[in-house]
């Protein structure tokens, strides 16, 4: 972690005189100040995170609902979704871009602001080509706020000198968590129209207190980057380099085999459990669930890991343990064997994604963070069409068992990128 004292006083540990005790005491240190600052700002972004998967998650437990509303099949409904994936896609590169002309806190705020915004609009649809478009302008504000989250929290991450990239994730994963719940236990008193416009407000209330207090924090610093051994180059120069575009490309690719477990595991855990395990339904829901609190706690712990580990270490075991607890999944026969293969999976995919994107804007700054994101994504977008292809021709076990080679990709890639 080449930036981890920039926050520490440099020069040899002495014992302070009687006088600087006094002038301590007096004026509080300004590198104290500093990390109450960024702790502050630390904290707002995180907000932003919680509700940035609060938000998604709202609007996924109510699909049910908008489809029934459009009358759309099996088939429409799935172009009307892949508009989601189509519009974040298409927005991540110019997001980076727009971070770094104005920056990324800024773009942050208008990026939620946008997500909140769109969040009711699908209960408003009455056919798939309205629900389509609008899903366009939802996934837009969704993959420019990733992007520009993801920015911010390079340059926290930066400034604090410590990895806790993990814990911003983390945010995010306890909000996916909030809003499947609250938004599950309203399913019967609320309507998907007020539902959706409900969370919409409350997304926009929180953007605007959290956002006040982000834009007010101390500008941040350039990253240092890395493109290659030791050099040094602000934030976004690295990328014109080849060395630098390939350690992002590798990067990219880590996050892209990480996100092709979690859409796979997201997709078809529930269908697995029921169908292969024979658990039953509150079963199935409760391993799902015991899934995703493993994948929050492994973030929550990301940084302690991270600190004692190192980062490239946490994402390769993470990666080993994922691909094993995969199998354990795919090929168990007992439900309770099954459900501890997924709580691996959770526990070895927690912090690889999170980790690989503070790592590839360390090295490319926004353009950096936009690139691996938008790998990332794809991984999400292609794992549950692939799943169910494979399942078709073989068997849902056998297909789930890419996940776990996925897993050991993840886990290898990291090492390459290492020694770029």
């Amino acid at each position: 972690m080449p930036l981890r004292n920039k926050i520490r006083p440099s020069g040899p540990s002495t014992r302070p005189s009687p006088q600087s005790l006094s002038t301590t005491a007096k004026s509080p240190s300004p590198f104290a100040h500093s990390f109450a600052s960024w702790g502050a700002a630390r904290l707002a972004l995180t907000a932003f995170f919680a509700v940035d998967g609060l938000l998604f998650a709202a609007w996924v437990v109510r699909i049910p609902d908008v489809r029934s509303q459009v009358a759309a099949s099996h088939s429409a409904l799935g172009l009307a979704l892949l508009c989601v994936s189509a519009g974040a896609v298409a927005t991540m590169p110019v997001v980076g871009r727009l971070c770094l002309r104005f920056g990324s806190r800024p773009v942050t705020v208008a990026s939620l602001a946008l997500l909140a915004l769109s969040v009711p609009l699908p209960a408003h649809t009455h056919s798939v080509a309205a629900l389509g478009g609008v899903l366009l302008l939802f996934g837009a504000g969704y993959g420019g706020a990733n992007v520009a989250m993801n920015s911010a929290a390079v340059e926290i991450v930066g400034e604090l000198g410590r990895p806790v990239m993990p814990s911003f994730h983390a945010g995010y994963s306890l909000g996916g968590l909030l809003g499947a719940a609250i938004g599950g236990l309203l399913a019967g008193p609320l309507t998907a129209t007020q539902w959706l416009t409900a969370a919409g407000a409350a997304g926009l209330a929180v953007t605007a207190v959290a956002g006040v207090a982000l834009l007010r924090s101390p500008a941040a610093r350039p990253v240092a980057t890395s493109p290659a051994r030791g050099a040094a180059a602000p934030a976004g120069a690295s990328t014109g380099s080849s060395a630098g575009r390939l350690l992002v490309v590798l990067l990219g690719l880590t996050a892209l085999c990480t996100a092709y477990g979690e859409g796979a595991v997201a997709d078809w855990t529930t269908l697995h459990l029921t169908d292969d395990v024979h658990a039953g339904a509150k079963v199935a829901a409760a391993g799902y669930a015991a899934y995703a609190l493993a994948m929050t706690t492994g973030r929550i712990g990301g940084t302690w890991l991270s600190v004692r580990l190192g980062q490239y270490r946490v994402m390769f075991l993470g990666g080993l343990t994922a691909a094993a607890g995969m199998l354990l999944a795919a090929l168990a026969p007992l439900v309770p064997l099954a459900v501890a293969g997924f709580v691996l999976v959770g526990l070895g995919l927690a912090n690889i994604f999170p980790l690989a994107i503070a790592r590839a804007g360390a090295a490319g700054g926004p353009q950096g963070v936009a690139l691996a994101s938008t790998l990332g994504y794809a991984g999400m977008l292609i794992g549950p069409p692939v799943i169910g292809f494979l399942a078709d021709a073989t068997s849902l076990p056998l297909a789930l068992t890419t996940v776990a080679a996925a897993a050991s990709a993840a886990a290898v890639l990291p090492l390459t990128a290492r020694r770029r």
